[in-house]
């Protein structure tokens, strides 16, 4: 157990610029057992290794983290593992990767059972079902870490504090919040950058993001989609042309029959496949009111802007990229979208209310319909109905 205090303590000694989440401050930290699901990328590791260094003391050796990809767990378990830690004092367990290990369910129920005085913190892939885990569902809460907000970036960039707000407060005070933060920054200027590469936090580190971004959707689809959902690795090729062939028409309707003939699977497997696709974060499917999975869903879009230009490569459509922008910013703020009447246009459920947005990428003269809000790409402040879209990437 001493390797692991020794790594523990260079991890946190050696953890430089730390990125505050907004993540940190909304998890009920007094809970015994905690899931933090994120697809790969997003920085999960570095949130726990944060999470010890600002509510722990390292001398006191009370909170320990493990990353689960050790071959010690191959002849070792978590539950005699945690006997030991606890024994020792140990108070809190931090578990990265949770899924490399094959009884991680089975055991982490078995700890938290046998040791109350313990509280295990794990990361996880957002492919895994926690909410389905019998054993499980019931005493372990569950959050999504996810990539970075254009809020976020921002503060990453100019060493900023910007809070992030609520959609019904960006709705009925956009005015006033744009101008705040253009007294500060021109919002305008960083827009476009953050769409090309500022969703994952390896866009800090000195190497080339794209190739890095496809090496990591590549680990997305050999790691949490076929090893979690235990897929023959036989298949993999055909899950990655569908990813591919998705990306050229995203926002698109999907063409189930063309899709099962290109990428030569049954069109069930097709749909199968887009939903752990979806579950990965590599993609988003949108449907029509009272529409959802399993029914094919009228539109597929890439699930953050990022993923479109390693994958498309080809011109990519400014309106395709604000529309992606925009269903990526709004989902991750918990609310619901559906496809609205017209392309381009979308039906937001939040907190009980239903909003229509249309998107943009200059305000329309002559055509502005009360019952619409529309989210502008080329302004930097709005005017009643009529909000910048940038502002959407302050909604967490």
């Amino acid at each position: 157990m001493e390797s692991f205090f020794r790594t523990h303590r260079y991890l946190v000694e050696h953890l430089d610029g730390v990125i505050p989440r907004l993540l940190m401050k909304q998890i009920d930290w007094s809970q015994r057992l905690i899931g933090i699901k994120g697809t790969r990328g997003v920085g999960k590791t570095t949130f726990l290794l944060q999470y010890a260094k600002e509510f722990f003391d390292i001398s006191k050796r009370d909170c320990l983290y493990i990353n689960l990809n050790q071959f010690y767990f191959t002849i070792r378990t978590i539950t005699s593992f945690a006997r030991e830690f606890v024994d020792r004092g140990g108070k809190t367990l931090l578990l990265d990767q949770v899924y490399k290990y094959p009884d991680w369910a089975k055991e982490l129920k078995e700890c938290y059972e046998l040791y109350p005085q313990l509280k295990i913190v794990f990361t996880g892939s957002t492919v895994m079902k926690l909410h389905e885990d019998e054993g499980l569902s019931p005493i372990v809460q569950v959050y999504n870490l996810r990539g970075f907000s254009y809020r976020e970036f921002l503060n990453i960039q100019f060493k900023k504090s910007f809070s992030a707000y609520r959609l019904e407060e960006i709705i009925n005070n956009h005015q006033k919040i744009a101008a705040e933060v253009s007294s500060q920054i021109r919002p305008l200027d960083n827009f476009w950058s953050y769409m090309h590469h500022g969703y994952y936090p390896f866009f800090l580190e000195k190497r080339n993001f794209s190739e890095n971004l496809l090496k990591t959707v590549n680990m997305m689809l050999e790691v949490d989609v076929l090893s979690i959902r235990q897929i023959e690795l036989s298949y993999l090729p055909k899950l990655r042309k569908l990813l591919y062939l998705i990306a050229q028409s995203a926002p698109g309707k999907p063409n189930i029959s063309q899709l099962s003939i290109d990428c030569e699977i049954s069109r069930a497997t097709v749909t199968n496949y887009m939903e752990y696709l979806r579950s990965a974060r590599l993609i988003n499917m949108l449907y029509s009111e009272g529409e959802e999975f399993p029914k094919k869903p009228d539109l597929v879009y890439m699930h953050n802007t990022n993923l479109i230009f390693p994958l498309k490569m080809s011109q990519i459509e400014d309106q395709s990229l604000r529309e992606t922008f925009f269903y990526n910013q709004v989902h991750h703020s918990d609310s619901k979208l559906k496809k609205g009447v017209k392309s381009g246009m979308f039906i937001v459920e939040n907190d009980g209310k239903k909003y229509k947005f249309k998107i943009e990428g200059q305000k329309s003269r002559g055509k502005n319909k009360s019952e619409l809000f529309y989210a502008v790409g080329s302004l930097e402040a709005g005017d009643k109905n009529v909000i910048p879209l940038w502002l959407f990437g302050f909604l967490y």
